[in-house]
C-alpha cells in the first residue's frame, strides 16, 4: 500500500503485525517504543483497523485480526494474532542506542520480560520482551564489532564453559 509518508524504500522488509486490537496495540507501541502514526483506516470488513506506524526508523503495519481469518486460510496462510495461535513465529530485532533503557521502557508500559539484557558472545548487549499482543522484540546494542572467527572462538569457549557447569 503506497500511502504518502509511509512508502518503504525498495528492498526493505516491512513487518505487518496481526493483533486482536490494532488501536490497543498502537497505544502500547507509542508508549513503549515511541511509535508515531503514518496512516490509519478502518479495515475493509468494518472490523478493526489497518495502521501504518514508524517505530524507531522502521515502518510497521498493524491490522486487527478479523474473526473470519481465525477459521479461514487465505491462499494457504492462516492470518491470526499470536494470541490466537498461542505463540509467535518470528522475532523482531531492532538496534537501539541503549538496550537497558529500551527494555525497561517496554516493560514499564506492559511488555513481559522474556530475556533480560545481557552481554552476548557475538558483541551485542541483547534482550527480549514479549509485547502484550504476543509478538517478541529483540532489542540490541552493539558493544563490539567482531570478526566471524572471534565470534566462533567465543562460542567454542562458551560451549566448554557450559559443559563444565553441567
Amino acid at each position: 500500500m503506497a500511502v504518502e509518508g509511509s512508502v518503504p524504500a525498495l528492498g526493505v522488509v516491512v513487518p505487518h503485525l496481526v493483533v486482536r486490537d490494532a488501536a490497543e496495540a498502537l497505544a502500547f507501541y507509542a508508549l513503549a517504543f515511541g511509535a508515531t502514526v503514518l496512516y490509519r483506516s478502518p479495515s475493509p470488513s468494518g472490523v478493526g483497523e489497518h495502521i501504518h506506524i514508524k517505530v524507531w526508523n522502521s515502518l510497521v503495519q498493524l491490522s486487527t485480526e478479523e474473526p473470519a481469518q481465525r477459521s479461514r486460510r487465505v491462499e494457504g496462510a492462516l492470518l491470526a494474532s499470536p494470541e490466537t495461535l498461542s505463540g509467535s513465529t518470528c522475532v523482531f530485532q531492532v538496534g537501539v542506542p541503549d538496550v537497558d533503557v529500551a527494555y525497561k521502557r517496554a516493560v514499564d508500559h506492559g511488555a513481559t520480560p522474556a530475556w533480560p539484557p545481557r552481554d552476548m558472545f557475538w558483541g551485542d548487549r541483547y534482550g527480549w520482551v514479549r509485547d502484550p499482543f504476543g509478538h517478541v522484540w529483540a532489542l540490541a546494542t552493539v558493544k563490539e564489532v567482531l570478526t566471524p572467527q572471534e565470534i566462533e572462538d567465543r562460542l567454542r569457549g562458551l560451549a566448554v564453559q557450559m559443559k563444565e557447569e553441567n
